[in-house]
């Protein structure tokens, strides 16, 4: 068998084996997001771990060898904590609208009709469906019980995976770089460190916009008595993770509760994140997030529609720390640089 038969046998295994091993993770794709979200949270998370395992009181380090446990601990209170206070209110609201909807449904049904064009809708209609939903929703919240359940289960999940990546993080770095040759290891580490100091940097520029837009939200809601102004003022600064996503989704939850009330809330919402996202994008943004992550801003909304459309809210979460990685793989191994 001469040589270029044997080379052409080798190309066309190799060829069977790259598609078969695609179509084995597309299979499986959703674990291995899980493992890739879970193992870049992990790369996140490892300084503050670090940080908290640091912290002394006189010559006790309270934290020492305990400080992953501590802090899950803590999330768990604040999550916790955070659905007792929020939860209830919202709760009671929704049960005394589902009561008092059919009542008031012939007077909604009036005033909508009112609204310009609302003659080209079918009133009777879109009546008819409130009713539906308004004598099922005890159905359609039992209906939906399984989707919440799947969806804690990769959350619970995703958090035990996040913990031991943290654990045991350096043995799975090592293994990672034991598949690569010995001569081209030291640079991948060197790029992958690179990467690890510009998330930390991103994890800090994006902890302050949270904690910015979550105290000037709270303050707002509460000035113009928004319902659930504290819940809502959490959770915008907890959304505000997610770039443009999560702002947006705020937004729409925020100008939904206050049009509950009055319109003149609506208004006072609109004005306040019509002002910020201004001062956000001209002002905080270019500061905090392009001086940390280095990133030019479609760079990182281009990331943000792929991530959300590989891996929904979890993709869209490491989007941007991903976009990081890619940014210093691509100039460490393809940009030529004039030496």
């Amino acid at each position: 068998m001469t040589g270029a038969s044997r080379s052409l046998r080798g190309d066309i295994v190799f060829a069977l084996a790259l598609v078969l091993a695609c179509a084995l993770a597309w299979m499986v794709r959703d674990v291995l997001i899980l493992l890739y979200v879970s193992a870049l949270f992990a790369v996140v998370l490892t300084p503050v771990v670090e940080f908290t395992a640091r912290l002394r009181i006189g010559r006790w380090q309270p934290f020492k060898g305990t400080a992953v446990y501590f802090l899950l601990l803590a999330m768990a209170a604040a999550l916790t904590a955070f659905g007792f206070l929020a939860l209830p209110p919202v709760i009671r609201d929704l049960r005394e609208f589902a009561r008092e909807l059919p009542m008031r449904l012939p007077a909604l049904t009036a005033k909508l009709k009112q609204v310009p064009y609302a003659d080209s809708l079918n009133m009777d209609d879109i009546s008819a469906k409130l009713q539906d939903f308004a004598s099922n929703a005890a159905t359609y919240l039992f209906l939906s019980i399984k989707d919440w359940a799947g969806t804690i289960a990769n959350v619970v999940m995703g958090f035990v995976l996040t913990v031991y990546f943290i654990l045991e993080g350096d043995h799975a770095y090592a293994w990672f770089l034991s598949f690569f040759p010995a001569e081209n290891r030291n640079r991948l580490d060197k790029a992958l460190r690179r990467a690890r100091i510009r998330m930390d940097r991103w994890l800090i520029g994006q902890g302050s916009l949270m904690l910015i837009l979550g105290f000037l939200s709270t303050a707002v809601y509460l000035s113009l008595n928004v319902r659930y102004a504290v819940a809502l003022g959490v959770l915008t600064g907890a959304l505000n993770i997610i770039p443009v996503l999560g702002a947006a989704v705020c937004v729409a939850l925020a100008l939904l509760v206050a049009a509950i009330d009055s319109w003149g809330r609506v208004l006072g919402v609109a004005i306040f994140y019509l002002i910020y996202l201004q001062v956000e994008n001209s002002v905080l943004t270019p500061r905090i997030m392009k001086n940390s992550v280095g990133l030019p801003g479609l760079a990182i909304l281009v990331a943000l529609l792929l991530g959300s459309a590989v891996g929904g809210v979890p993709g869209a979460l490491v989007s941007v720390p991903t976009a990081v990685l890619v940014a210093v793989l691509v100039d460490e191994y393809l940009v030529k640089k004039d030496v």
